[in-house]
């Protein structure tokens, strides 16, 4: 079973101009603002802003999981086909029983939105009792995607025994099925 305790997620931005200073990131801040309304269990956020790149997200994510102890980690940027758009396979090589429903629902609901949400390659997976998911770096399009994968994620946590997390039911309601 898992622990109840504060769960401690990791919020990922992959940016070589984000991480340089040339503009803000507006996209990690938006999944924390989205956490902070849909979760009323107790949780810390730990933020990290990197360049684009296999070497630095695969690193990341793999302090994030073995050092820092994250229960959850989410990330925003590099999953387009630019050449330096290496999130999904350096999530794989950190995490690497992945999830497909949760990239094949991403790019389902986004494709409602906008026609280049076919040139996304989200992934989900999860490293131990780590789950990280994958997602686009536009805020409106992390909100919607969001939406549709939140309420898999208190369940997905349960299952990996990570840190026991609950969703406020009027933003996101998470489902888990009923014990026999």
């Amino acid at each position: 079973m898992n622990e109840k305790r504060e769960a401690v997620i990791g919020v990922v931005t992959a940016s070589d101009r984000a991480s340089a200073g040339i503009y803000e990131d507006e996209s990690g801040p938006a999944i924390a603002a989205y956490l902070q309304k849909a979760l009323t269990s107790p949780f810390r956020i730990v933020r990290r802003i990197i360049p684009d790149g296999f070497e630095s997200v695969r690193d990341t994510l793999i302090d994030l999981s073995d050092n820092i102890g994250c229960d959850l980690i989410v990330t925003t940027g590099g999953t387009g086909p630019a050449p330096r758009d290496l999130t999904p396979e350096a999530t794989l090589a950190a995490a690497p029983r992945e999830l497909p429903g949760f990239g094949e629902l991403m790019r389902k609901v986004s494709l409602t939105q906008t026609p280049t949400a076919i040139l996304s390659r989200q992934v989900a997976a999860h490293r131990g009792k780590c789950l990280v998911i994958n997602l686009p770096g536009k805020p409106a399009a992390i909100e919607l995607c969001l939406d549709a994968v939140m309420p898999a994620v208190p369940y997905c946590l349960d299952l990996i025994g990570a840190a026991y997390i609950e969703t406020d039911p009027a933003r996101v309601a998470a489902f888990r099925p009923k014990a026999k």
